[in-house]
């Protein structure tokens, strides 16, 4: 059974990928998700405001301390070749391109226009061989409108595709008022790939403490049905990359999302779970089940659940919704 498919241009022996994580903050761990049949690893994001903050430190210890004693001139390098966190980031994406053959996709979250290109090109630079624009904002400004927060997702992709020359995939919510018309705009605007979809901190209470909580859930499998329902209604419509993400536990998931007409499915829950052994056990009950449907590669099941190819294209639609509903009684 053939497992070999195609993610925006890169060719990738399986659809299994690992998404953003810190599993990959280790060079060994990446070595190891290879070994274990991964078909690529989109490393841990950098957010630009952690390097921001870092920097702000670098700054205040350096204003406070420099002309406290001669030696001190040399104590710190010069601010202006210093990036703190960056540096350890593209060391990362370098040992990672000389110890694996797999494509090694580096995840942006930036905060700034400069941010958000400058990052991208050194990313590039270091050997990257794509980059996930990871755009996780929250519009809490409720002067904020709907058109305002288009125009910045669009305006991000724009300036970071003219900055590089790799594929840029866009990892985006579920929450536009035109979900469709916005992946149609975000191909137009230059992006190569959709990642759907981002999972927004989402935050509780503790009622006793009266506090709010900050701790984070992983994904359970029957969070896919959202992004399942837009792969499925995408799929064929904008020509671009589908990359599936959340929920994704099995082999059933990964096979769902493809059937929807994913290129490539995300998981990293499992491996935290499972450990990253466990890419093996996902790739074998994918080829399973695939000689036990009569499919000889990813290509001739791809997107066979999509709304194009199904024989009742109104499953997707509000047409099922009151079919369901009449169901319950």
């Amino acid at each position: 059974m053939k497992t070999n498919t195609n993610y925006m241009g890169l060719s990738l022996d399986s659809p299994v990928v690992v998404s953003a994580c810190t599993l990959s903050e280790q060079t060994d761990h990446i070595v190891m998700m290879e070994d274990n049949g991964a078909g690529a690893v989109v490393l841990f994001s950098l957010f630009e405001e952690q390097i921001r903050k870092e920097e702000a430190r670098y700054k205040g210890v350096f204003s406070e301390t420099t002309y406290t004693f001669a030696e001190a001139l040399d104590y710190f390098p010069d601010l202006e070749d210093f990036n703190v966190g960056i540096d350890d980031y593209l060391d990362n994406i370098r040992k990672a391109k000389d110890r694996v053959d797999m494509p090694v996709i580096a995840s942006l979250n930036g905060i700034t226009n400069e941010g958000w290109v400058d990052y991208a090109v050194m990313m590039e630079q270091a050997g990257a061989d794509a980059i996930e624009v990871n755009i996780f904002f929250i519009p809490a400004d409720i002067s904020l409108s709907s058109a305002d927060v288009e125009l910045r997702y669009l305006g991000i992709i724009e300036s970071v595709k003219k900055s590089v020359s790799i594929p840029v995939a866009v990892k985006l919510n579920p929450y536009f008022s035109s979900m469709g018309n916005m992946a149609l705009r975000m191909k137009n605007a230059g992006a190569d790939a959709l990642v759907l979809f981002n999972r927004f901190y989402q935050p509780d209470f503790d009622i006793n403490d009266l506090v709010v909580k900050t701790d984070m859930h992983y994904s359970e499998s029957n969070e896919i049905r959202l992004p399942l329902l837009w792969i499925a209604l995408l799929y064929g419509k904008v020509n671009l990359s589908l990359a599936a993400t959340t929920g994704v536990q099995t082999a059933t998931e990964v096979i769902k999302y493809i059937l929807a007409g994913a290129d490539v499915v995300m998981t990293a829950s499992s491996l935290y779970k499972n450990g990253i052994p466990y890419l093996q056990t996902m790739n074998k009950e994918l080829r399973d089940w695939m000689a036990r449907m009569g499919f000889d590669n990813i290509e001739s099941f791809r997107g066979n659940m999509s709304q194009q190819h199904i024989a009742d294209p109104t499953a997707y639609e509000r047409a099922n919704y009151i079919r369901i509903l009449e169901r319950v009684k």
